[in-house]
């Protein structure tokens, strides 16, 4: 696939069925993230997030080597603390709180929580040129709230204040994943010399550095015994999440972010809910609850909704002749958005 390929050229911004298959398939490998803490329930989350990322950044690192030379000259201090600062809130913080929230509250609440990422992300977007206004968006803000008070009630009522405690560092990772959302869109529309993929591996590097200084209040001085089995099991998950969810999830992400505008990059989101929630579901041997069935139907009406009301912002506005343009690098690029 040439536009995954390392150095490739950036992803034409009109291709939207690239973008679109691009988010279902990345939000398929995100899912996965919500299994680990299961997977390795005897592992606290600080220490599944140190080990993720510090394999994400070895692999990375592997990847974007041939290309580091180039890339090094492509991008000034400014772009190297917008990496770091990405990868704290996008990576690091957002998988701590996650993993805190799937062993405390369980996968189906926090895949709940996290599937108000789309809103979350599209509400930002409509503060753009040409988005719907806030009015538009009212159906599926509140198709949206009343999925979260389904799960949230049903959660609360079975589990109480432990899950609370799930609940928040939910309702946490939606805030941080939301906040790196948006900066790392900005960022991908600004940097068009630098391509999808190898902004995703530059953010896996950066990642890994961080990952080392976390991994010292991680590992230091951990009181828990695990067996060598243990640790076998807990590097083959790290290793597997580095590179499903992390490089290639984060490197589809990417192609979406180019390919789409925000507002409908945020509706991709919601399937890493869907596959989170099927996940969690095949591993628990279950069907959905009598509201988490509703909580799941409510939280998709919302974003087909909020989808619905953005169509008006990939065409130019009614009575436009000239499509919508953009500045980059200083030139007025015209842009022509695809329906």
């Amino acid at each position: 696939m040439a536009a995954f390929r390392i150095g490739a050229p950036p992803v034409s911004t009109h291709n939207t069925f690239l973008g679109v298959a691009a988010g279902i398939v990345a939000g398929a490998f995100w899912g996965l993230v919500f299994l680990a803490p299961k997977l390795a329930a005897n592992f606290p989350p600080l220490q599944l997030a140190a080990g993720r990322y510090l394999a994400y950044g070895l692999v990375a690192a592997v990847l974007v080597a041939p290309s580091w030379r180039r890339l090094q000259g492509a991008l000034g201090w400014t772009e190297w603390r917008a990496l770091a600062w990405l990868s704290f809130i996008g990576n690091i913080l957002y998988y701590i709180l996650l993993a805190q929230a799937v062993q405390t509250g369980g996968v189906a609440m926090t895949a709940f929580v996290i599937g108000l990422l789309p809103l979350a992300v599209t509400l930002v977007g409509s503060r753009a040129q040409h988005a719907p206004s806030l009015r538009a968006l009212l159906p599926s803000l509140a198709c949206s709230a009343a999925g979260l008070v389904c799960i949230s009630w049903q959660t609360l009522a079975s589990s109480g204040w432990g899950s609370l405690t799930g609940l928040l560092c939910a309702g946490g990772a939606l805030v941080s994943w939301t906040t790196y959302a948006v900066s790392n869109s900005r960022w991908l529309d600004r940097l068009a010399h630098v391509s999808a993929q190898d902004w995703s591996l530059l953010t896996g590097v950066v990642t890994g550095i961080e990952a080392i200084v976390l991994a010292v209040p991680a590992f230091y001085g951990d009181t828990l015994v695990h067996a060598g089995g243990d640790w076998l099991r807990f590097a083959g998950l790290a290793g597997a999440m580095a590179l499903f969810c992390s490089v290639l999830g984060n490197g589809l992400w990417n192609i979406a972010s180019r390919a789409l505008p925000l507002a409908l990059t945020g509706q991709m989101i919601v399937f890493e809910t869907i596959f989170a929630s099927l996940y969690g579901y095949l591993w628990e041997g279950r069907w959905p609850t009598p509201l988490e069935g509703p909580a799941l139907a409510l939280l998709i009406a919302g974003v087909i909704m909020c989808a619905r009301a953005h169509r008006g912002e990939v065409r130019p506005r009614a009575g436009s002749r000239n499509p919508p343009t953009r500045k980059r690098n200083g030139e007025k690029i015209l842009e022509t958005r695809a329906r």
